[in-house]
């Protein structure tokens, strides 16, 4: 019984990945830039957090 909930849980879960693995619009060179730039953003962001809160403990 609980087998079979998560198993038809799991086909759904495959089904929706599968359906949306490619995506539906084309970006344009200047939108694939600024998304790179805000992830290099973001990772600095949590780089410097990561820093203060290891320079909090010492």
């Amino acid at each position: 019984m609980l087998r079979n909930i998560f198993s038809n849980s799991y086909a759904k879960v495959r089904e929706i990945n599968d359906k949306y693995r490619t995506p539906g619009i084309e970006m344009s060179g200047g939108v694939k830039l600024a998304l790179f730039a805000l992830r290099l953003y973001l990772i600095c962001l949590i780089g410097l957090s990561f820093y203060k809160f290891v320079t909090l403990l010492k």
